[in-house]
This record gives structure tokens, sequence and C-alpha cells, in this order.
């Protein structure tokens, strides 16, 4: 079987290479998906794999059916959506939507998973159940198309008893994956806070009072919850990377606002760490006569990768690829709504790499000048397919606990 998928992986490499080029041209923002679902409708019919479309807006699910296709479910899930960046790159499948671009690799998790469907619908007389292939919009964006699918029933009818999802990772060279089980990914939580002061002239500050001024301390003053309120042995993150405020050198404004990311590994910490930034940031602003409106919308939870699940992926990945080519992962900082799922079933996110030799194709995701070796598209692909084989072959179903 491990060979049969190699030859077949590597055998799609051409329309492989299409697809993601395809996708790339014309990405889409979070939500906004349309033309990306129509493609891969398109692709489902061509290998005639039966699908529902219009899941959370612009998700599809479609079913391949093995022998005995009620005996068990295993999940595969692959992100669609771009971000608004400017790509960079002059290559010929260089984005044709200005302010858009796939910088995060979501057109190349896509084209795996489409080439994973093709390896399974070949196959599907060689294992018992269904394998659910999850494409899903809005990742880049809260609340997270995972939430919402799931809120739409993705994880019911069948139910899976377990979900894998991969993403690029161009630390590592094409050809390679990397595994973390546990703890891999923090929590994500966006900050809107406004300080509402009283505008006026800058030569008469007595007269005002200055929600710049303000702010400044509250910037300051917020990052002693990481420096002093949090457990030092605890990874906390507390950005601000937007400040809004003010017209012109010679008047203090009415209004200051920042917006800002908050990241831990601890969930009990998080939601902490919450109520820190609110009461500091209310304390200050009253303390100055001003008025604080924070808006702290619900977030990703820490993506927990399951133990067991995973090691075993780690294992099969080596069967697959040769141990050389398998990495272990480090802790990141990074968030990725895929957590929504390992929530509720086991999940296993891991890596592919996507780098040339080290000197090509290493720029970071969320980069203008991001790119991948496409290579790692026939890795992607065939890892995927077999990951759900072997986790179909699993004697006994995994538990969340």
């Amino acid at each position: 079987m491990n060979k049969r998928i190699q030859e077949l992986a590597s055998g799609l490499f051409p329309r492989l290479q299409e697809i993601r080029r395809h996708l790339h041209t014309y990405p889409e923002l979070s939500f906004q998906e349309v033309a990306t679902a129509a493609f891969i409708a398109r692709e489902l019919d061509r290998l005639d794999i039966p699908y529902t479309s219009g899941v959370a807006g612009t998700g599809i699910v479609a079913l391949i059916a093995g022998n005995n296709p009620t005996k068990r479910c295993i999940a595969l899930r692959a992100d669609m959506d771009a971000l608004p960046i400017q790509e960079a790159n002059e290559v010929p499948y260089r984005s044709k939507h200005d302010g858009c671009m796939h910088a995060c690799g979501h057109d190349a998790h896509t084209t795996c998973l489409l080439g994973a469907a093709a390896i399974l619908k070949e196959l599907r007389a060689s294992f018992e159940g269904t394998i659910k292939l999850i494409f899903q919009p809005g990742e880049e964006k809260s609340p997270g198309g995972a939430s919402m699918m799931i809120a739409e029933g993705v994880l019911t009818n069948p139910a899976p008893e377990a979900i894998f999802g991969l993403h690029v990772y161009p630390q590592l060279p094409a050809g390679t994956v990397g595994f973390k089980p546990g703890q891999y990914m923090a929590s994500a939580d966006e900050l809107y806070i406004t300080i509402r002061g009283q505008g006026g002239h800058a030569a008469l500050p007595q007269q005002t009072i200055d929600p710049i001024a303000i702010t400044a301390v509250i910037i300051t003053a917020l990052q002693q919850v990481v420096s002093r309120k949090s457990n030092p042995l605890l990874p906390t993150v507390l950005t601000f990377g937007k400040i809004s405020g003010g017209h012109t050198t010679n008047v203090i404004p009415e209004a200051v606002t920042l917006e800002g990311t908050l990241r831990t590994l601890d969930e009990t910490w998080r939601a902490e760490a919450i109520t820190h930034i609110k009461q500091i940031t209310t304390h200050i602003a009253e303390a100055y006569g001003a008025r604080a409106d924070i808006h702290i919308p619900a977030g990703y939870p820490c993506l927990n990768n399951h133990p067991q699940l995973t090691e075993n992926a780690r294992q099969w990945a080596a069967e697959f690829l040769g141990a050389d080519l398998v990495y272990d992962l480090d802790l990141r900082m990074g968030a990725e709504d895929f957590s929504f799922y390992t929530q509720q079933i086991p999940g296993c996110f891991f890596r592919i790499g996507t780098n040339t030799d080290g000197k090509h194709n290493c720029a970071p995701v969320h980069n203008a000048h991001f790119d991948i070796d496409e290579r790692a598209l026939v890795t992607g692909a065939g890892m995927m397919a077999w990951l759900a084989i072997k986790c179909m072959e699993t004697k006994a179903p995994y538990t969340l606990k």
C-alpha cells in the first residue's frame, strides 16, 4: 500500500501543480471563497466523489466510502482562504487579485487534499469505512471557519473518530514532514480597545483629556500582564499591531483605537489574562478622566495534538517516507482554528516542508514573497491519504481524553 500511494501521488504531480497554480492565481479572502469552492466542486465532480457545498457559507464536505462504509470514519481537513497581502513574487502564477495572496499556503493545503481524494478514490476497495474530506473557509479570520463548520454539523453524519490537517512549513525542505504530539500551538484572541477622551487645541492641554497620552500609559502598563502577572514558565505574547488616532500636529483628538493580539498556551491563564487586560485598561482610563471601550471576541483555543494519534502518525510517516525525513517540531505561538476540531475529537495537525534547498522558497508565511517548492504537494497528498488509511486500520478507536 505504501508503494502504491507513493506511485499514485507522484503520478498526480502535473495535475497537483496545475491545481495549486490556479488557486494561487485566483485567491479569495476569508468567507469569500466562492470561486475557490466552485473549482473544488468541479474537481470532486471529475473524481465522481459526492459532496455537500455551502457549509458555513463556502465550505465543502465530501465523502469517500470504502468497503463496509459505516464501520468507522476518519476526517481530513484543508483550509482554502487567502490573506490581504499584495504579492511581490514575479512568477507566471502570480495573484491576479490585487491586495490578495495565498501567503499562508492554503492553496497548497487544498491541492494536497484534492490529491489525497484522488488517491483514496482509487484505493477505496482497499479500506473499510468512510473518509470525510473537509474543505474549510475562513481560517484566517475570527471566529474561524472551523467553529462555524462544527456548528453546522461537520463532525456528524458520519462522525469521524479522528481528524488530520496539514500546513506548509518553509523551515523544512520539500519532501519532509514534522510532528509535535500534545501541546503545539497557542490560543489567539483579538483585542480592540478605544480610549475616549476630550479633544481640543494642543496648546491648551489643560482643557482636554488627551487619549494619546493615556493610551501610551495603557500600552506600557499592559506589558506587565506578561512580565508580572503571568507565570514566567508559561509562554505568553501580548502585541499591539495597530494604533489609530489624531488628525494633525496641533489638535488633541477625541479618541484613540488600539488593535492587538493575546496568545498563550494555557486556557485558564488565557481567561485570567483577558480579565487583567480589561481591568488595567479600564482603571487607567478612568484615573485620567477618560473612558475605555474594550472588545475581545472569543478567539481560537490552544491547539493540542492527540498524543497517541500523533505519535502513531509520526511512526506511520517514517514508514511512508523514511525516518530521516520526519522531524520533531517545537511549540509555536502561532494559532490555528484546527484547534476547534481537536477540542471535539482526537486530531493531528502536522507540517510539510516546502523550501527547496535551505536557500530558495524560504520566505516565511504571511510574507509577500512566500512561495513553495511544489514537490511538497506530492508529499502532502500522499501523506494525507496514507495517514487516513493507516488510522482506519487501527484496531482500537482513539478517545479524546
